[in-house]
């Protein structure tokens, strides 16, 4: 028997969870072929998961579209004079005020309408995209995180914990291994609910397993547990030695925050945590009736706010926050229009918010534009493709190269400033902004659109997609020289209604709405 399929028979499809109290672990995979990871960079990855599908249209509130929201969202939009202002045309829910902090001290970046082509609205199916880092039409078996450790252990798991390597390389808080740390045979994650509840395994003695299928699974049981067991005196040693300056809330979130702070100032050398927050999937009740200000959706950001403000915090006052980096994601946004039960269903692209003192702390990419004829299931057009946010992190902080970036995400993966003020791996220059001028005619339309734009030369991707995100054809993706250039697309085979197109340079991504009529 192959070893993954006897992992599949022991009660899970790709890792086997060694339980002991307040802890499971799983065993690690084969080498794949990425860049090695540098055991003299201290730099760690927070990650954020938000189960169910942010509404990021009441997270981000887009204030010069607030009017057609209104009338769109009437059973769910916030007041105005709640809001909590950003600029002149953004505001965050009005129970994120500890997002506000951070972002005045330079501590939050936020980058809008982030996806991936043809959408998948399926929880499982979308979520299991954005931490494989696959296109949607295709299923891969390992996390892109999981693929940029494979390649610098090709021993594992007999040669570690090693002297260069003694620490686990990834933890996720809570009862279930992150998909995003999965490799093709297990997983890179081991998980933890509370560091210092941990009692050891029992390690059996006996005669070597013979040289059979069942002797080479046991023998590999025996050194996973053996494994485990380092994992586990590493991780209460850190606890030990580390603390927490600030008081965090009574949060699950507050907690796993909490531990991972506790951990890092204890010197742990994990690279990569995952912490993760339930609840958004908020088809009803999402606001309360009578206030839209609380309900479902503003407690879970209110938590949200609050651990992620006292995380940071607590890493300024230990003195490590130039060490960590931090992301939030979740698989999908939620549809521009509420329904009739409080609440919102599943939609397309959502923000997503980078944070840390490393941060950069701005606002990447426009407000969305939303008309009052849109279609009843539309959600918000991707303007940001996720993976493009992932090989960011990849190059700056972890400092891959951008050919590795490329096999490990996809080929066209487009550099987005999201880091900066540190000393990065990578000190990448960031174009000057360039005003392309972008315009399609004639907008509405009936068959044929035709989009101009000037474009200072370089590698440039035009595509159009439906108000589903469906990305329905691609009508550049090449070097092209400097200069006036001019598209067509030919509609005819499509209906008429919304349609968009995304213009891609660089990190200049931009998404615009076109109409085709009868």
């Amino acid at each position: 028997m192959r070893r993954r399929n006897f992992l599949k028979t022991t009660g899970t499809a790709v890792t086997l969870p060694l339980l002991f109290k307040g802890m499971n672990l799983s065993a690690m995979e084969k080498p794949l072929l990425f860049d090695e990871m540098d055991p003299e960079n201290d730099k760690v990855l927070v990650l954020i998961q938000l189960n169910g599908g942010n509404d990021g249209l009441n997270t981000l509130i887009p204030l010069d579209q607030y009017d057609t929201l209104a009338e769109l969202r009437s059973t769910v939009i916030l007041p105005e004079n709640t809001l909590i202002p950003l600029t002149d045309t953004l505001s965050l829910h009005p129970s994120m005020t500890g997002f506000k902090s951070l972002y005045e001290d330079g501590k939050l970046g936020m980058v809008q309408s982030v996806g991936y082509p043809n959408q998948n609205r399926s929880h499982f199916r979308s979520m299991d995209i954005w931490q494989s880092g696959s296109p949607a039409d295709e299923t891969w078996t390992t996390g892109w995180l999981g693929r940029y450790f494979a390649n610098n252990h090709p021993g594992f798991p007999n040669d570690y914990p090693s002297e260069s390597y003694p620490d686990p390389f990834a933890i996720t808080m809570g009862c279930v291994v992150s998909e995003t740390c999965q490799g093709s045979a297990a997983n890179f994650s081991l998980t933890l609910n509370d560091p210092f509840a941990l009692s050891p395994l029992a390690e059996s003695a006996g005669e070597n397993p013979t040289d059979t299928p069942y002797g080479m699974e046991l023998d590999f049981l025996r050194t996973t547990i053996a494994q485990s067991n380092q994992y586990a005196e590493k991780i209460t040693e850190a606890a030990g030695k580390g603390s927490n300056q600030v008081a965090y809330p009574s949060s699950r979130l507050g907690e796993q925050l909490k531990n991972i702070a506790l951990l890092i100032s204890g010197g742990l050398q994990t690279k990569v945590y995952v912490a993760s927050i339930g609840g958004f999937d908020t088809h009803a009740n999402q606001v309360d009736a009578g206030d839209t200000t609380t309900g479902e959706h503003a407690a879970l950001l209110s938590t949200l706010s609050e651990a992620m403000s006292a995380f940071q915090s607590d890493l300024q006052a230990l003195g490590i926050e130039e060490r960590v980096i931090g992301l939030t994601f979740s698989e999908f946004g939620r549809q521009i229009r509420s329904n009739f039960s409080l609440g919102t269903d599943h939609g397309t692209a959502a923000p997503l918010f980078v944070f840390g003192a490393c941060a950069n702390s701005n606002i990447l990419g426009e407000n969305p534009e939303i008309s009052p004829d849109i279609e009843v299931q539309e959600g918000l057009p991707m303007q940001y493709d996720f993976r493009d946010v992932y090989g960011s992190i990849l190059q700056d902080w972890f400092g891959l190269s951008l050919d590795r970036i490329q096999t490990l995400l996809h080929q066209q993966y487009q550099y987005l400033p999201v880091i900066q003020n540190c000393q990065l791996a990578t000190q990448t220059e960031i174009a000057p902004t360039i005003q392309f001028e972008l315009e399609a005619f004639p907008n509405p339309f009936r068959q044929q659109i035709n989009i101009h734009f000037y474009s200072p030369g370089g590698r440039t991707r035009v595509s159009i997609f439906d108000n589903l995100g469906s990305e329905l054809s691609v009508l550049l993706d090449q070097d092209i020289p400097a200069g006036n250039h001019q598209l067509s697309w030919n509609s005819q085979r499509y209906p008429s209604g919304s349609y968009y197109y995304r213009f891609q340079h660089g990190s200049f991504q931009q998404t615009k709405r076109i109409i085709k009529i009868d």
